[in-house]
C-alpha cells in the first residue's frame, strides 16, 4: 500500500471532470473512505425548507435550470448554493478527523474558502488535511465526458457550458487561497499529478 500523506483530502472541482473516478482510484490505493459531498447536499437539502436555508434551495424553482435562466445566472446561482454549504464542508471534515483512517472527500460544491479552512482547521489540530481542485475549462470536452457518463441525458452543452465557467472560478478561488489547481487532463497521469500536488 502506497504511504497516505493525508488524513483527509478534499477533491474539489465541476461536474463531469472525473472527480469521482479519481477519488475511488486514491481511495482504494490508501485504504481510504470515500465521501461523495453530493450526498451530503442532498442530505441537508431533504432536511431543510426555502424558509428554514434559502441558499441551498436556489434552484428548486425551476423545472430546467439551463432552459429557463442564461447561463450566467445558472453559474450565480451554482455559486451561491456552494458558499452556503460552506459549514457542512467544514463539519464533514471535523468529523471525519475523528476517525483514525483516511477518507477522500469530493464534490461539485466544495469551494476553496471551506477547503482552506478545513485545511488551516487541521494543522490546527496537528493533522493533515490537504485540497486540491481539478480544473477542465473546455466546455467541448465536459460535454463529451457527460455524453459518455449519461448518454440519455438532455441540455448537455448548456451545461457544460456552466461546468467550464465554474471550473474557472473555483480555479482562481483556489489560487487565491494558495491551493493546488490541476488540470483534469492528460487523464493518463492525473493521479500522478494530483499525489505530487498533495504531498
Amino acid at each position: 500500500m502506497t504511504e497516505t500523506p493525508w488524513d483527509v483530502l478534499l477533491l474539489g472541482g465541476a461536474s463531469g471532470i472525473g472527480k469521482s473516478l479519481l477519488a475511488a482510484r486514491l481511495a482504494d490505493e490508501h485504504k481510504a473512505f470515500v465521501v461523495e459531498f453530493d450526498d451530503v447536499v442532498e442530505a441537508v437539502r431533504a432536511i431543510t425548507t426555502p424558509k428554514q436555508h434559502p441558499g441551498l434551495h436556489l434552484f428548486d424553482a425551476y423545472e430546467d435550470v439551463e432552459a429557463e435562466l442564461p447561463e450566467d445566472r445558472v453559474l450565480a446561482l451554482q455559486i451561491a448554493t456552494a458558499r452556503a454549504l460552506e459549514p457542512a464542508v467544514t463539519g464533514v471534515v471535523r468529523n471525519r478527523l475523528t476517525v483514525d483512517a483516511p477518507a477522500v472527500i469530493e464534490g461539485d460544491y466544495l469551494t476553496p474558502a471551506a477547503a482552506a479552512r478545513a485545511v488551516r482547521e487541521g494543522a490546527a489540530a496537528g493533522r493533515r488535511v490537504r485540497a486540491v481542485f481539478l480544473h477542465e475549462g473546455d466546455a467541448e470536452q465536459i460535454t463529451a465526458n457527460y455524453a459518455a457518463r449519461e448518454p440519455a441525458a438532455g441540455r448537455q452543452p448548456e451545461r457544460a457550458r456552466v461546468g467550464a465557467a465554474y471550473s474557472h472560478w473555483l480555479a482562481e478561488q483556489a489560487r487565491e487561497h494558495g491551493l493546488p489547481v490541476v488540470d483534469a487532463r492528460p487523464w493518463p497521469t492525473l493521479a500522478n499529478r494530483v499525489r505530487k500536488a498533495t504531498a
